[in-house]
């Protein structure tokens, strides 16, 4: 009970602050924000939300499955999230580096925006290696059903209020503007996070 409660708050760990590194979603979000009002900016930050559910559900699903089916499934999964994880470490402490930073919102177009933040989430060609990374470290081979569940409703939980945030508060630009100024801090502290959660995903026996 102990370790799968420490491998479940672990995993959300990694899933929470995954929100504070810029991806294509959250641009979408503050984009959108800034050109269209805060109103359009959540109808589209819970699209990409409800998106989040959906790749989790999935994930710990079919992650299930194949652990039930090939007992040794999970070493590799693990291994795949590791070296995720080291990429995101790398991708942050390389932008650390840099003299400036990339924050070119491009809003979304068109009213369906709920619909539009789904699709951006559902397909992210990241959010697939992202969800083996979460799921290899919360849900290991013997883990109850409790610990799935928790993880999708967490993380879905997680996710339209993360996504919603940024709706709300990166509609203005002192926000953007602090972002900018505390990127490099903000970067470094993200690398280093993510070099930890590698090496925990990859030496983790449950």
């Amino acid at each position: 009970m102990n370790a799968d409660l420490t491998s479940l708050l672990l995993a959300l760990g990694i899933f929470a602050v995954g929100f504070v590194s810029i991806g294509p979603n959250i641009l979408a979000i503050i984009g959108t924000s800034m050109e269209r009002g805060r109103a359009s900016g959540a109808k589209l930050a819970l699209g990409v939300g409800l998106g989040s559910g959906i790749w989790a559900t999935l994930t710990v699903a079919g992650l299930t499955a194949l652990i039930a089916a090939y007992a040794h499934a999970i070493t590799i999964l693990k291994v795949l999230g590791a070296l995720y994880l080291l990429w995101l470490a790398y991708k942050a402490l390389r932008s650390a580096a840099s003299p400036g930073a990339n924050l070119a919102a491009k809003p979304a177009t068109g009213q369906r925006l709920l619909l539009q933040g789904l699709v951006i989430q559902m397909t992210n060609p990241k959010a697939a290696l992202h969800w083996i990374a979460i799921v290899g470290i919360g849900l290991g081979p013997d883990a109850p059903i409790w610990v799935g569940f928790a993880l999708i409703v967490s993380c879905t939980l997680m996710s339209v209020f993360g996504h919603l945030a940024y709706a709300l508060t990166f509609s203005t630009r002192p926000v953007v503007d602090f972002y900018r100024r505390k990127r490099r801090w903000i970067e470094t502290g993200l690398g280093v996070f993510f070099s930890f959660a590698a090496f925990k995903l990859a030496t983790y026996r449950s």
